[in-house]
């Protein structure tokens, strides 16, 4: 999953997918964690066949599955879309998905669905652990598509939603010793002082590492799914976010 001669700034985000669906969609202003995958190459007579494959390897909920959105662009990114389909009331499978998108089969095109995957967060008053459908969303950038996006997005990009559900917050989890800034909020210095209790350190521990490890157990069904050549997750807040992940993961 360690991409090789892809620079990218700390910070950045993929030009038009992630950016895009954060402003249409209102997400949380944190920050977001992505995947990115690069084929070898992506001609248009296999793009709906492999993407319709990586969908397949889609960890749905248990509660809400299927794709719920399906939009297709021309082009660029500043087009309006050519197709959009809410299919909310009936939601699809993967192949379903590429029936839709079948007569709008261009390599100058971008295709985008969204569904739901569970993951470990904290909810209500008080908080408590909660394995919940969150938002997942996919995009398949062809190769002649927005001035060849592809090249710095990936193939196929997924927003996984926000990146403390992987890391935590505060810096609090892993062997590290993270500088940490003051508490900005009550709120935050209520977290942190939660932290200092080992019951509530360990199952804080445990549900994001359940969150890392269907992360990446999904990363692996789709290197066998897919000729992935370069996989990469990555966040708007960490520097190298896969290691930082395996950091998580070592501690027992």
């Amino acid at each position: 999953m360690n991409p090789k001669n892809l620079p990218r700034r700390k910070g950045s985000s993929p030009r038009q997918f992630p950016l895009r669906l954060n402003s249409r969609y209102n997400y949380d202003m944190a920050n977001q964690a992505f995947l990115s995958i690069w084929l070898k190459d992506l001609p248009e007579d296999a793009m709906l066949q492999r993407w319709g494959d990586f969908l397949g390897t889609i960890p749905f909920s248990e509660t809400q599955p299927g794709f719920t959105y399906l939009e297709v662009r021309a082009v660029d990114s500043s087009e309006t879309p050519i197709l959009e389909q809410d299919l909310r009331s009936l939601p699809l499978d993967a192949p379903s998905i590429i029936e839709l998108a079948k007569p709008h089969l261009h390599s100058d095109s971008n295709y985008m669905t969204m569904t739901k995957w569970d993951l470990w967060s904290q909810e209500g008053e008080p908080a408590a652990w909660k394995n919940s459908p969150k938002n997942l969303v996919l995009a398949c950038n062809g190769e002649d598509f927005d001035d060849k996006i592809w090249e710095e997005d990936g193939h196929f990009a997924a927003l996984l939603g926000l990146e403390h559900y992987f890391t935590g917050h505060g810096g609090v989890l892993g062997v590290r010793q993270i500088a940490r800034p003051e508490a900005q909020s009550p709120e935050e210095a209520l977290f942190l002082e939660s932290m200092k209790v080992p019951a509530n350190l360990q199952i804080y521990q445990e549900k994001t590492r359940d969150n890392i490890k269907k992360l990446f157990d999904w990363v692996g069904r789709i290197e066998k799914a897919i000729p992935a050549v370069n996989v990469r997750i990555w966040s708007e807040g960490e520097e190298n976010l896969e290691a930082r992940l395996d950091e998580i993961l070592a501690v027992r």
